[in-house]
Formats: structure tokens, C-alpha cells, sequence
């Protein structure tokens, strides 16, 4: 909760935006940036392997996508389900995104997609009652698995 309720501060770069010209870096956790989209890993998971996808463009709400962006977005969420289903193997996702901080978003003025692998079972107890979460694999090993797939889909797209 912290997390989720901790205001931006001022002069601090948006998790979306730092380092523009970087194409990936483990250090932020960012697996893909092209034009239009960046892919990073969540350092505060719901899952392992759960994903964040945004447009590069500084954007808050839906409704100020450009058509180019959006099909770019969902593009990019199905790609991420397809490299997630290779690699970690889940039985099912959920794939969201909250507009505005009632409605969950930790960071309200960038929108993005929030793309989590589910297993059955894989929220029990400790979720519930001691605000603790499970996850099987460190973050920097889940990069390590994910980043060529999507270094590999950087140069297909960058083909076209």
C-alpha cells in the first residue's frame, strides 16, 4: 500500500520515461522500448513475471491515445502473453489497467497495462492476512529469462 499510495515527487523522472534513448536496462528493470511502447517488469509484483506496459508518450488517460499507440499497446499484450506463456508457464492472466489513483493507478498521470500470470492457488493466506506475497523466482532472474524474447521482437518490429 505504501507503494500504491506514495505521491510523485517532484523532479523525479516517471518510471516510463527514464533514459528514453535506452532500449532495455535491469537496473530499471526495462525489458523493451521502441517509439511507442516500453515494457518493464513490475519491482512490486502481484506474481512472477507480472509485466508493465505504457506508450512512451507521457499520457494519463486512454482517450488521449493516438490510433498508432493503441494498437501498439495491445500489439505489445499479446506479444507479452505469448513470451510469458513460453517462459514462466502460467495457466491464465489478468490483463488491466486503472485510470486514476481511486482507481488503483500508482502512477495516475502515465497510463498502463498491468499484464499478471496466474496460477491456481497462487494467492493464499499469506496475500490475505500478512500483506505478504510469494514470489518463486528473484526479479532479476525473471529479466534475465524474459529480456532476449523481447530484445528478439525489438528487431522484428524495428524490420517493418
Amino acid at each position: 500500500m505504501a507503494y500504491i499510495q506514495e505521491k510523485e515527487q517532484p523532479g523525479k523522472a516517471c518510471i516510463f520515461e527514464a533514459g528514453p534513448e535506452k532500449k532495455h536496462e535491469k537496473e530499471s528493470l526495462l525489458l523493451y522500448r521502441d517509439a511507442l511502447v516500453v515494457v518493464l517488469l513490475n519491482r512490486f509484483p502481484y506474481a512472477n513475471g507480472h509485466l508493465l506496459l505504457a506508450p512512451c508518450r507521457h499520457v494519463g488517460d486512454i482517450n488521449d491515445l493516438v490510433p498508432e499507440e493503441s494498437a501498439a499497446l495491445f500489439d505489445m499484450i499479446r506479444w507479452a502473453v505469448a513470451i510469458l506463456r513460453k517462459h514462466i508457464n502460467p495457466e491464465g492472466f489478468n490483463v488491466g489497467l486503472n485510470l486514476g489513483t481511486v482507481a488503483g493507478a500508482g502512477h495516475p498521470d502515465h497510463l498502463h497495462f498491468h499484464v499478471v500470470p496466474r496460477w491456481e492457488g497462487d494467492h493464499n493466506f499469506m496475500t490475505v492476512l500478512a500483506e505478504v506475497r510469494t514470489i518463486p523466482e528473484h526479479i532479476d532472474n525473471t529479466f534475465d529469462r524474459l529480456l532476449p524474447d523481447f530484445q528478439e521482437l525489438l528487431n522484428i518490429t524495428r524490420d517493418k
